[in-house]
């Protein structure tokens, strides 16, 4: 009975998890996929979503969905200051200056965050309708958590869809598979990639501030949680919804089992596991070779 409590325990822990690390890397994803820019920095998205959730609850007092509308917001218009004045000048720039910019950024996040917000993790207060326990078949789960799950899914669904099904979705496409060609049919690729380039950045402050009970807010976030987002974005392939997804799960139930059953290995087996998917599918699991 242990085993069984303990196996769905890792199982609910990690899509929740999952979910957190798929609603911040969609983005990067898209925007890697669409614009074909290594925006290493897209962790600093997530940290300036939590800390302005943060700054709203305990300095403004504003309710935690409030604090959730307002760092999606805030960051996706701020995220537009700097695809107009820094990234899109390097659209057609090499690996090596993307990398150095995203890197520097990192530096500077870091740095004002440290300054700003001291050097101490902060998590968010959990409001009371989505705090406490929820009991299913006589186990017990956070109710926080699984309102994690459903949002997750739900944003999947929702973007999968408005991917497919919507002509915003069709012109992305069009761009991702031809930009010239997109061009030539009078799509204006330019504010289509600022758009995107928002709505990720957004999705990522979401994915910040929602997850911050479980990744904790503080000024080494952006490169601490790098490696996480990019695993999921290299194993579940640039320029999709579902990759990330699949692959967001898969990290997320590899590392928590990884932490519960041998912490003394840390996360060696994910990352062993990813460096054989890569191997064996450079392009992702669901990326295009």
């Amino acid at each position: 009975m242990d085993i069984v409590n303990l196996g769905v325990g890792i199982l609910f822990d990690g899509v929740a998890y999952g979910m957190v690390l798929y609603v911040i890397a969609v983005g990067l994803s898209v925007t890697m996929g669409l614009l074909g820019i290594a925006n290493l920095a897209h962790g600093v998205f997530a940290m300036a979503g939590g800390y302005v959730a943060l700054s709203l609850m305990n300095n403004a007092g504003a309710p935690f969905w409030v604090a959730l509308v307002a760092s999606f917001v805030a960051v996706a218009l701020f995220s537009i200051v700097l695809e107009r004045l820094l990234y899109r000048h390097l659209y057609d720039a090499g690996e090596l200056e993307q990398t150095l910019l995203s890197i520097g950024l990192i530096f500077v996040a870091t740095a004002v965050a440290h300054f700003v917000f001291g050097p101490l993790p902060q998590r968010v207060d959990i409001p009371h309708a989505i705090s406490g326990q929820l009991t299913f078949f006589g186990e017990t789960f956070p109710t926080y958590r699984a309102f994690l799950i459903v949002v997750g899914f739900v944003l999947f669904v929702g973007l999968w869809l408005g991917l497919d099904r919507t002509m915003i979705g069709a012109r992305i496409r069009a761009a991702v598979d031809n930009r010239s060609m997109a061009q030539c049919l009078g799509i204006d690729t330019n504010l289509l990639f600022m758009l995107v380039f928002a709505f990720g950045s957004g999705l990522a402050a979401l994915g910040g501030s929602l997850g911050a009970d479980i990744i904790a807010i503080a000024p080494g976030y952006a490169m601490e949680q790098l490696v996480y987002f990019l695993i999921v974005v290299a194993v579940g392939g640039l320029g999709t919804i579902r990759g990330p997804f699949v692959a967001a799960l898969l990290l997320g139930l590899g590392d928590t089992a990884c932490k519960m059953l041998v912490p003394q290995f840390g996360a060696f087996f994910v990352y062993a596991a990813v460096l054989v998917v890569l191997l064996l599918k450079p392009a992702g699991l669901f990326g295009k070779a």
